[in-house]
């Protein structure tokens, strides 16, 4: 039944006007300039053990000009009855091609990630959002044609010792590629009157990792139903199933929650 749910997603997501607004990657767009954008993100995932694994992530966005956006995000997980902080993100995102046309464009940018963790290391899986030290390179091509949007992207990551007392494990590989890619159409509504009419996308993204010390890998099917309020507000829901996994991956299934809100035009 969840493959059959997932297929008919991805059926509607080809079938159906798009943004560049992904859940679970970044577009190569940026928010406007002079913008402030706030975002909390809750992720419930399935522990092999039958818990949810519960983690916060709110985040702060920033976009400086209309190539460069930065973002700091904090990173929060449940244990023991009560949210733990076990680190922080800082991300850089730089927009070096636009391609313009009438009713489409194609964009690239490159991106930069450091986090730190203070958390245990438990999975061959890399993360540097919500689990591990270390940092990530790469690059994003979105293109948008009329209703929809397709973007993919490529990364290397590095993960690095999560503070003295929990190192990372030498038996296990320290660096990944990353590669996703994510398509989406704009289900609601239409046709547009006006900036206050709710939007609702509808999307899938593929996401994998290979190690690159022990050839072991992964890859992710993700669909997601996106809400748009008087183009400001924003709420995500979505589901990731792994498809293919021959790592060691504590919590890979679960549902995703997000809500984002934007101050245009704020900063001098």
């Amino acid at each position: 039944m969840r493959i059959l749910l997932l297929f008919l997603c991805f059926q509607i997501s080809l079938k159906s006007s798009a943004q560049e607004l992904f859940v679970f990657t970044e577009p190569a767009s940026n928010m406007p300039a002079k913008s402030i954008g706030i975002r909390l993100m809750n992720s419930f995932m399935g522990n092999s053990d039958k818990t949810i694994n519960y983690h916060v992530m709110p985040e702060v966005m920033v976009g400086v000009n209309k190539k460069l956006m930065l973002h700091g995000q904090s990173f929060l997980s449940k244990r023991n009855n009560g949210l733990v902080a076990e680190g922080a993100s800082f991300y850089a995102k730089y927009r070096w091609l636009t391609v313009e046309d009438v009713h489409r464009h194609f964009r690239m940018a490159s991106f930069g990630r450091y986090s730190f963790n203070n958390s245990d290391i438990h999975q061959d899986e890399i993360e540097t959002v919500g689990h591990n030290t270390g940092y990530e390179l790469g690059m994003i091509a979105t293109q948008l044609i009329h209703k929809y949007a397709y973007s993919s992207t490529v990364s290397f990551e590095q993960a690095q010792n999560n503070t003295i007392v929990n190192k990372f494990p030498s038996n296990q590989s320290n660096q990944a590629i990353n590669y996703t890619f994510s398509a989406g159409k704009l289900l609601l509504p239409k046709e547009y009157t006006n900036y206050n009419q709710t939007n609702l996308n509808c999307m899938i993204e593929l996401l994998g990792q290979s190690l690159l010390g022990n050839g072991k890998s992964y890859v992710d099917i993700a669909p997601s139903l996106q809400l748009i309020f008087n183009s400001v507000a924003r709420l995500d829901i979505a589901y990731r199933y792994q498809i293919y996994s021959n790592m060691l991956r504590t919590a890979p299934n679960g549902l995703l929650l997000k809500f984002e809100y934007n101050f245009f035009n704020i900063l001098k």
